[in-house]
């Protein structure tokens, strides 16, 4: 004869029913922050990959003014994060023509705070399915050991060491167990692939930002040259002028 899990809910007592709604309100939990992360980290692949190609393009042509509006326009990438704020140093540096170390430092402290914001919204919630993962499984095994207390109490009140006293104490801690594993099992995965989901992402927002350091030094290296160039040269036109006038 098969037993319906409503009709074994429904002989259970008060302490093993408390214990599954636990366990089932960690599960409802556990799948509302899953869900989340899932739109959240795919919406960031989604806008990071409209976004990185003209992206390039703006930086490969020095349009400073077009990379800042990609990066105002793709809020949900992973990547344009990175960027905020980064540009206006940039574009005054191109018209004004001058790029200092100390500049380049400051845009390098920007993108760092930028990437471990972006980071920190990324893990948020996932503390929960850690706590779940860890935490499931004993609650369920505290429901283990009231059913077998109840198990012990039956065969006291009925005087006998057979089955049927201890069945019910027997069947409400073989199910704690069970719904403790079912709750837990699923949040280590996800913690698990999330986790490896964001180190993916924490890998391409520092390639990324490394070389995009890269390019900015090497366009401060012009700007530098490029000054000194023209300084060199207005040295040469007043020492030829002085000359003349010595002449």
């Amino acid at each position: 004869m098969e037993v319906t899990l409503q009709e074994m809910y429904a002989h259970m007592g008060w302490f093993a029913k408390g214990i599954v709604l636990t366990l089932l309100l960690m599960s409802l939990y556990t799948a509302t922050v899953a869900v989340r992360k899932l739109l959240q980290l795919g919406k960031a692949r989604k806008a990071t990959l409209h976004f990185s190609e003209p992206f390039s393009k703006a930086l490969a042509t020095e349009d400073f003014a077009k990379a800042e509006q990609l990066v105002d326009k793709n809020p949900n990438s992973h990547l344009a994060s990175a960027f905020r704020r980064v540009f206006p140093t940039l574009k005054y540096a191109s018209e004004d023509h001058s790029l200092s170390a100390v500049e380049v430092s400051s845009v390098q402290r920007m993108i760092d705070l930028n990437t471990l914001e972006q980071l920190s919204k990324f893990r948020r919630g996932l503390g929960v399915l850690a706590t779940v993962g860890a935490t499931a499984p004993f609650v369920g095994l505290l429901g283990t050991t009231m059913g077998v207390v109840k198990a012990f109490q039956g065969m006291g009140s009925a005087g006998s060491a057979g089955f049927g006293a201890i069945a019910a104490g027997i069947a409400e801690a073989l199910i704690t167990t069970a719904f403790g594993l079912l709750v837990a099992i699923p949040a280590v995965w996800l913690y698990n692939y999330f986790i490896n989901r964001i180190d993916y992402v924490s890998m391409e927002v520092t390639y990324a930002t490394k070389e995009f350091m890269d390019f900015l030094l090497k366009y401060e290296a012009r700007l530098g040259g490029s000054g000194n160039v023209g300084a060199l040269d207005r040295g040469h036109d007043a020492a030829a002028t002085a000359r003349s006038r010595m002449s």
